[in-house]
């Protein structure tokens, strides 16, 4: 990936400030405000640790370690950023590998002020959100970390970035400006504060969903209103009607951080996908109900990426109540629809003949598909729904892994597919299972989107 000119200019800019390293001992989260037992269903929790490390074992899920450090924490995964892929670290307790020579305090440092004992950390590594981190959950976390298993070996793949990215003290300058990423509200009730604590700190909903500024840093102004994210787009998840969550009541908030699924609105996928995998799915129902809770009180923005009304009279009806969980059923339904669509066997170009042959097979003819197979039904989903169909086009692009690791992975097909085909599955898609009454995405469209 090539270097952003802008993050180059910014960073040239910074280059010259003097740094002095923000300090967290003045925020209220500083010390710990809330006792969390952890769940008991965490794979991770062991009888034979402390119940110390075992909290720790809980506050690892709610921070989302895994998602970028690996189920095993030997890192190698590659962070995109607009300066280049970043790739994460070995943090087991090898001291020569990982952070078996860390103390408490370097563990504090690294986390918070993104200072690791030899070197300044990048902020792929999401420190400007555990700034605020609470010590107690700190010290926890470090108690679990030494009881990992150890990892002997240094990830395939290391942080390789261009001149001058690559000195990393520039970070220090950039701290200034974008160390922490959020402050605390006042007027909050103490489930609000919890959430705002989860959603802003161990959950980093900023890193993904909030817009960045010149310097790379989240734009406070545009908190939570959406931001993209490499090859897909963090919607606003503000409580704004038309083009956030405003909707949602905090049930439906809670159920979709659980399950990853809000029964014909939304459907997690890629990044999402694996925080609900690694992270959201395991926490305490009082924790899901704190962080929806605080996401409705967040202040309202409106974009103008805005989801389209849903018409219930134009979205298809199942052709039987047992398609979707009956496979042969399905199979042979798609199979007569193919033999019966003129299209199918004359025009293989046309909007439904595409459709039947790269989707009908996992989402159905009628597009409900298979929810006991882990095959995703996409009749309503908002991410078909809104105005800039990027989302959409995306998803049948680069394919898309669901929140469980029992659901299927699905394919992209951008090298089997051309723009133009693309575009026409897009407004079929749009229009037979988003009840939209015209979509007009064109092979330009797509092109430009997939730049």
């Amino acid at each position: 990936m090539k270097p952003n000119p802008i993050m180059l200019s910014a960073l040239t800019l910074i280059m010259a400030s003097s740094a002095v390293m923000a300090d967290s001992s003045h925020l209220p989260h500083a010390t710990s405000l809330f006792n969390i037992s952890p769940a008991t269903n965490l794979p991770n929790v062991s009888p034979l640790n402390s119940d110390l490390a075992n909290r720790g074992a809980y506050i690892a899920r709610t921070a989302d370690c895994m998602a970028c450090h690996r189920d095993d924490y030997s890192g190698g995964v590659a962070i995109e950023t607009p300066i280049g892929n970043i790739y994460s670290t070995n943090i087991t307790p090898s001291q020569r590998y990982g952070i078996g020579n860390y103390t408490e305090t370097d563990f504090k440092k690294a986390l918070q002020k993104g200072r690791a004992p030899t070197h300044q950390l990048y902020p792929a590594m999401p420190y400007p959100s555990y700034h605020g981190m609470a010590d107690a959950d700190i010290s926890a976390l470090f108690a679990y970390f030494q009881t990992v298993p150890l990892v002997e070996e240094s990830p395939e793949k290391t942080t390789r970035l261009p001149f001058p990215l690559n000195i990393r003290t520039l970070m220090l300058a950039w701290n200034v400006i974008n160390v922490p990423s959020t402050e605390n509200r006042t007027g909050l009730t103490q489930t609000q504060q919890r959430g705002e604590y989860l959603v802003n700190n161990l959950e980093h909903c900023g890193t993904c969903h909030t817009p960045r500024n010149l310097t790379q840093g989240l734009d406070k102004d545009k908190y939570l209103s959406g931001a993209p994210l490499g090859k897909w787009y963090a919607p606003n998840i503000t409580p704004d009607n038309d083009s956030g969550i405003g909707r949602w009541s905090e049930s439906d908030i809670a159920t979709y951080l659980r399950t990853g699924l809000l029964d014909k609105r939304a459907y997690a996928g890629g990044p999402m996908a694996e925080a609900v995998a690694h992270s959201t799915r395991y926490l305490s129902d009082e924790d899901l109900s704190a962080m929806a809770a605080y996401l409705k009180v967040v202040p309202i923005i409106k974009t103008d990426d805005y989801v389209i009304p849903v018409d219930t009279s134009r979205l298809p009806n199942p052709v039987s109540r047992s398609i979707t969980y009956n496979l042969i059923e399905q199979k042979d339904y798609l199979a007569k629809a193919k033999a019966t669509n003129a299209d199918f066997n004359n025009d293989r170009n046309s909007p439904k003949a595409l459709y039947l042959a790269a989707c009908g097979s996992c989402h159905g003819v009628d597009g409900y598909a298979q929810p006991d197979a882990r095959y995703a039904s996409i009749v309503g989903l908002s991410s078909i729904r809104r105005i800039k169909p990027d989302a959409l086009i995306n998803v049948i692009a680069y394919g898309a892994k669901g929140a469980l690791n029992t659901a299927p992975k699905m394919p992209g097909f951008e090298k089997e597919l051309t723009h133009a085909q693309i575009a026409s599955i897009t407004n079929y898609v749009r229009i037979n299972f988003g009840g939209l009454p015209s979509s007009n995405v064109s092979a330009a469209d797509v092109k430009h989107i997939l730049k």
